[in-house]
């Protein structure tokens, strides 16, 4: 069966790197310096050169040095962390399953490391210490892309149909077991429990900083390594075939990216939909869909993504804080809908 490709008009990718770089820096300092307690531009720039050793002396507002690097900095670069990971992640698997519904939220996986996350919080158990909460989320999320893809597959092929409807499965077992998970759990343990699953960076510290950092440095370096096999299996698991690529292989070996890159997100921001599903779509409008630019534009614009978004939920109901998942759902879920109808209209109807 021929398909029919859309025509995408596209863009210099250095020249959208460059105003996606803009961006984010735009952005970091807008929310360094936005908040419940305002700071100046120019205290964000001494607050991180007085830290880094270039500058010296005394701070003219010694509060808003300590919140800047203490509390708002660490956010930040948190909420940089997750957008790239989750929009990396999306990308990764809209390639590898040929679909543009697809992202780890959809099929399970987000859920899965929630729960993972969630049974860490409830039972306290640390075996690992530090590390014991995103090695939970890690097995959640490669637990459920284990079974969604095991049950994917259907005369050597994977069903993207079956996928999506077993990912619906799986997020409400998971949402079931997080729900009696919170029904037994300590007030301190639901606090926090709850905090994860409406989405959050609340509680960023320099601490999950270093823990996450490594792991979703693994998961991108996946991720790249994986450019080419990705432009492969965009074209369908035939022509993959065709030219030599083992097709099972390569989706574990995907999946395996993606759990790693979920988890990572979930282990610090908890469940934040739709950022996989939108990113990667917005990013291939704009460059076409050669993963050699759509991987790195599409770290850049997720970081921007989430980073703006957390900037909203922290300002949007001041002096409230909107739940980061709350804010990218009401944002995202239009995108999905529109693009599910655009999909099935392509093929002219799912039967």
């Amino acid at each position: 069966m021929s398909r029919r490709r859309d025509h995408v008009a596209t863009f210099d990718p250095r020249m959208v790197a460059l105003v996606l770089v803009v961006m984010l820096l735009a952005t970091v300092l807008l929310s360094a310096a936005i908040g419940a307690y305002h700071v100046s531009v120019g205290d964000v720039f001494g607050a991180v050169l007085r830290r880094i050793g270039v500058m010296s002396g005394d701070p003219s507002d010694p509060i808003a040095d300590e919140l800047i690097w203490f509390i708002r900095l660490p956010r930040i670069v948190l909420g940089i962390l997750v957008g790239a990971c989750l929009a990396t992640a999306g990308a990764v698997m809209q390639g590898a399953f040929a679909n543009p519904l697809s992202e780890p939220g959809i099929v399970g996986v987000s859920s899965g490391a929630m729960a993972g996350a969630a049974l860490q919080i409830v039972t306290g158990f640390a075996p690992f210490g530090i590390w014991t909460l995103p090695v939970a989320a890690f097995l959640g999320g490669l637990a459920a892309v284990a079974i969604v893809y095991a049950t994917a597959r259907h005369d050597g092929r994977t069903e993207t149909i079956t996928l999506i409807l077993m990912g619906v499965a799986l997020n409400a077992l998971a949402g079931a077991i997080i729900g009696l998970l919170a029904y037994v759990a300590d007030d301190a343990s639901l606090r926090s429990l709850t905090s994860w699953t409406l989405g959050s960076l609340a509680q960023s510290t320099w601490e999950k900083v270093w823990i996450v950092a490594p792991a979703a440095a693994l998961g991108m370096i996946g991720a790249f390594s994986l450019r080419r096999t990705l432009d492969l299996l965009s074209l369908g698991d035939r022509a993959a075939r065709h030219v030599g690529v083992d097709v099972e292989k390569a989706r574990i070996r995907v999946l395996v990216v993606v759990a790693i890159l979920a988890a990572s997100a979930v282990a610090v921001s908890g469940i934040v939909l739709f950022v996989g599903l939108l990113v990667p779509h917005v990013v291939r409008l704009f460059v076409g869909p050669t993963h050699k630019n759509l991987l790195p534009l599409s770290v850049l614009f997720g970081s921007v993504v989430v980073a703006l978004a957390d900037l909203l939920a922290r300002n949007i109901v001041e002096p409230a804080e909107l739940p980061l998942g709350v804010l990218t759902s009401i944002l995202g879920a239009p995108v999905f809908i529109w693009q599910l109808r655009r999909l099935r209209t392509r093929h002219g109807g799912w039967a």
